[in-house]
C-alpha cells in the first residue's frame, strides 16, 4: 500500500494523506487540532481528558469523509472499521503509541454513530462495540442487557480478561447509538492487477479437471482478525468479483448437460478433493472458520471451510435448499433435491440428502453419512431456503 503525505500546515493547519483502500483511493485531511498527544498514564480521567480535547477539535470533516467513502463503496461495517484503522494508522501509527491509536479508532467509530465503549484493565485499553449478533471466540460484556464485543482482543493474545476484568470508562457520546454488524454481504472490487493465479485440479469420473483461480491476498487481510460469526453470516460471505469470474463460469460449463444430482455430486467432489485437508488446531493453533474465498486461497482447510465453499457453490449454481448439520466434531451439508437420494434426513417436514464435502475414510456418495457419525446426534445450525421457492 503506497502512502503519500503532504504537509499543508503553513496554509491550512492540516495534514493530507492519500492511500489505496481496496478498490479506491482514499484522501484524508486531518486538521492540526485533531493531532493530540497521548495520555501519559492510563486512567478514566486521562482518557476522558483526551476525549474532551478531541471532541473540541475540528474532527467533523474527517467523519463526513469516512462516511461518504463508506456509502460510495457500500462498505459493510467490518470493512468500514478497516478503513478507520488504516486512516488512523497514517497519522497515529499503532507501533508509535498503541493507546493513542486505539483512542482515535474508538473516537472515529463512535462519531460515525456506532455505540462503541472503552474499558481499562491495568495497562490495557480495551475497545468494545455494541453488537446484537451471535459472535463467538472473542470477549464481551453486558451493559443494560446490551452485548458489547471486544474489537481489539487480538492485540492482547495472552490476556485473560476473566481473571483481570476491565472496568468501563463512563464517557457518553451522543451520536453513538447504532449496533455494529459483522455481516459481510459484499467484498470490494479489488484491482485486477492485485490478483495472482492458483492452479487447482481434481479427478471426476476418470477425467482430470484443471482450474486457474484468481485470488487476492487482501481477502486474507480482511479476515485476519475476523471473529467466529453465526453460520448464516459465515456461509453467505460472497466471492470477490475476479475470483468469482475465474471459477463459477468454468464450473457451470463443466456441469452443463449433467443432471441436478450429478452436478451437485461434481461440486461435492470438487470441494472434497481439490484441496488439502488439515485440522484447524494443527493449521492455525485454534478453530478458524474460513469463507469460501479464503478456502480457495488456503493451502489447507477443514470441514467448516469445505461446508462453506460447497454451500456457496450449490447456492450460486443450483439455488437448492440446504441445511448445515453440526456434529460434536464435524459439520456436513444436506441438500434438498426434487427426489431424495440415499438415507433421508428430515428437517421441518422437508427431506434432505447428505452431501459430504470433506474427505472421509470412505468414498461417500450423495445420501451417505460417514459410519462413525451414523449414531451421533447433530444439530441443524443453518437452513437455507432460496427466495424463488
Amino acid at each position: 500500500m503506497v502512502l503519500t503525505l503532504t504537509d499543508s500546515y503553513a496554509q491550512s493547519k492540516s495534514k493530507q494523506f492519500c492511500f489505496e483502500f481496496y478498490e479506491g483511493t482514499y484522501n484524508l485531511e486531518v486538521d492540526q487540532s485533531l493531532l493530540i498527544k497521548a495520555p501519559q498514564t492510563l486512567s478514566s480521567q486521562t482518557v476522558t481528558s483526551f476525549y474532551n480535547e478531541l471532541n473540541s477539535s475540528i474532527y467533523k470533516p474527517v467523519i463526513d469523509s469516512l462516511l461518504a467513502y463508506k456509502e460510495k463503496y457500500q462498505l459493510n461495517d467490518w470493512l468500514y472499521y478497516q478503513l478507520i484503522r488504516k486512516s488512523v494508522q497514517q497519522f497515529s501509527p499503532k507501533a508509535d503509541n498503541y493507546t493513542r491509536y486505539t483512542l482515535y479508532k474508538w473516537f472515529f467509530l463512535s462519531k460515525s454513530g456506532y455505540d462503541a465503549r472503552l474499558a481499562l484493565s491495568h495497562d490495557k485499553i480495551i475497545f468494545y462495540v455494541y453488537n446484537d449478533e451471535d459472535i463467538s471466540d472473542i470477549p464481551f460484556f453486558i451493559i443494560n442487557k446490551k452485548k458489547y464485543m471486544c474489537l481489539n482482543y487480538h492485540d492482547y493474545p495472552k490476556a485473560d480478561l476473566r481473571q483481570d476484568p476491565p472496568f468501563p470508562i463512563p464517557i457518553q457520546v451522543a451520536e453513538a447509538k447504532k449496533a455494529f454488524s459483522y455481516k459481510i454481504t459484499k467484498l470490494p472490487d479489488f484491482k485486477p492487477e492485485n490478483y495472482r493465479e492458483k492452479n487447482l485440479q481434481f479427478s471426476y469420473k476418470q477425467k482430470i479437471y484443471h482450474f486457474t483461480v484468481k485470488l487476492n491476498s487482501d481477502v486474507e487481510a480482511i479476515f485476519k482478525n475476523y471473529p467466529g460469526v453465526d453460520f448464516e453470516s459465515y456461509f453467505n460471505i460472497p466471492l470477490s468479483n475476479e475470483t468469482y469470474q475465474s471459477l463459477i463460469p468454468l464450473l457451470k460449463q463443466n456441469i452443463k448437460g449433467m443432471s441436478e444430482k450429478k452436478g451437485v455430486d461434481y461440486l461435492m467432489r470438487f470441494t472434497r478433493y481439490a484441496f488439502l485437508y488439515e485440522d484447524d488446531e494443527e493449521n492455525f493453533g485454534k478453530e478458524k472458520r474460513m469463507s469460501a474465498e479464503e478456502t480457495l486461497f488456503a493451502k489447507y482447510s477443514d470441514c467448516d471451510d469445505r461446508a462453506a465453499l460447497f454451500f456457496y457453490l450449490v447456492k450460486e449454481i443450483y439455488k437448492l435448499p440446504m441445511i448445515a448439520m453440526l456434529y460434536p466434531t464435524h459439520i456436513t451439508m444436506g441438500v434438498q433435491f426434487s427426489k431424495p437420494i440415499g438415507k433421508p434426513v428430515m428437517y421441518k417436514g422437508k427431506i434432505y440428502s447428505v452431501c459430504e464435502a470433506t474427505p472421509q475414510g470412505e468414498n461417500l456418495q450423495i445420501g451417505q453419512i460417514s459410519s462413525k457419525l451414523k449414531n451421533i446426534p447433530y444439530k441443524v445450525v443453518y437452513s437455507y431456503q432460496p427466495t424463488h421457492l
